[in-house]
C-alpha cells in the first residue's frame, strides 16, 4: 500500500515534468516570435511577452517537485556521497521533515490571502494588452508548495523503506538523475 502511494506520487511528478518539458518549448518559441515580431517588423506584443513570463514562472515553480523527484535539487554533497544507503535515507528523512514539509506550509500559509484576493478580484495585468488573467500566475505559488511537498512525502516514505531494508518500489532507480523526460 504505501509503495503504491509512493509510485502514485513518483507518476504525478514524472507526468507534471514531462508536460513543463513541453511549455519549455513553447516558451522557448513564443520568446523567438517575440524577437522576430520587435526587431523584423518593428511590433510588440506585450501579451506574448506576459506568456512568456507565465511559461517560465510555471516551469520553475510547478517543476519543483520533479526536480525533488529526479535528485535534481540543490545539495551540499560534500558529506552525504560519503554515507551509507542508511546514513542518506537519515538525512533525506530529517531533511524532508525539518525542513522540506514546514517550508512548504509556510509558503502556503503565507500565499493563500495574496492568492485568494488575486481570485477574488480576477486580477489582470497591469500592461495593456497583457494577459487579464494574474490570478493564474500567483496560483502557481501555492500549486508548488504542495506538489513539492506531496514529492517530499514520497521521499520521507521512502527513506523510511530504506532504513526498514525494505525493496524500494518498482520502476525507482536508487540513482534517479539516469531517468530521462
Amino acid at each position: 500500500m504505501i509503495q503504491a502511494f509512493i509510485s502514485a506520487i513518483d507518476r504525478i511528478s514524472l507526468w507534471l515534468g514531462r508536460a513543463l518539458a513541453w511549455l519549455t518549448l513553447l516558451m522557448v518559441l513564443v520568446m523567438a516570435s517575440v524577437v522576430v515580431l520587435r526587431y523584423g517588423w518593428g511590433h510588440g506584443s506585450v501579451l506574448l511577452q506576459d506568456l512568456v513570463m507565465y511559461c517560465y514562472a510555471a516551469v520553475f515553480l510547478l517543476g519543483a517537485g520533479y526536480a525533488l523527484r529526479q535528485d535534481g535539487h540543490v545539495r551540499v554533497d560534500i558529506l552525504y556521497r560519503r554515507f551509507t544507503p542508511n546514513g542518506q535515507a537519515w538525512v533525506n528523512l530529517c531533511g524532508t521533515l525539518l525542513f522540506l514539509l514546514p517550508f512548504c506550509a509556510f509558503v502556503v500559509w503565507s500565499s493563500w490571502d495574496y492568492v485568494a484576493l488575486s481570485w477574488r478580484i480576477r486580477e489582470v495585468s497591469p500592461e495593456p494588452g497583457g494577459i487579464p488573467a494574474v490570478f493564474l500566475l500567483k496560483t502557481a505559488i501555492p500549486a508548488m508548495a504542495i506538489a513539492l511537498a506531496l514529492q517530499g512525502v514520497a521521499e520521507a516514505l521512502r527513506a523510511i523503506q530504506q532504513l526498514r531494508q525494505q525493496p524500494l518500489p518498482p520502476n525507482h532507480p536508487p540513482h534517479p538523475q539516469g531517468e530521462v523526460l
